[in-house]
């Protein structure tokens, strides 16, 4: 099994940053990948950013690229959601997920492991 815990959520104004992290314990996968996703109020579950464990390629959401910054660090088996210029629109629970997997799906089916969340909201 795979534990993952988030951390890093709040409050923050217009064009402000935080930083998310996901800490991963248990079986980690050295050659699959993470993610976060987000979730508003009424709306599905959206893709944001994914990011490979082993090349540490990326891929984005148009809507957070060039705001967004995921990274990791594999000696301590965290990923990290750097959030910059945030807008009202961003405000959702932040996700992370895992998989087994290299490839890096911009769908939830594609990730088999969830963390429990951690809010986001950003104030106008």
């Amino acid at each position: 099994q795979v534990q993952l815990v988030e951390s890093g959520g709040g409050l923050v104004q217009t064009g402000g940053s935080l930083r998310l992290s996901c800490a991963a314990s248990g079986r980690t996968f050295r050659s699959g990948a993470m993610a976060w996703f987000r979730q508003a109020p009424g709306k599905e579950r959206e893709f944001v950013a994914a990011i490979s464990w082993s090349s540490g390629n990326t891929i984005y959401a148009d809507s957070v690229k060039g705001r967004f910054t995921i990274s990791r660090d594999n000696a301590k088996n965290t990923v990290y959601l750097q959030m910059n210029s945030l807008k009202p629109e961003d405000t959702a629970v932040y996700y992370c997920a895992a998989r087994a997997f290299y490839e890096l799906p911009k769908v939830a089916d594609g990730y088999a492991y969830w963390g429990q969340g951690t809010q986001v909201t950003v104030s106008s």
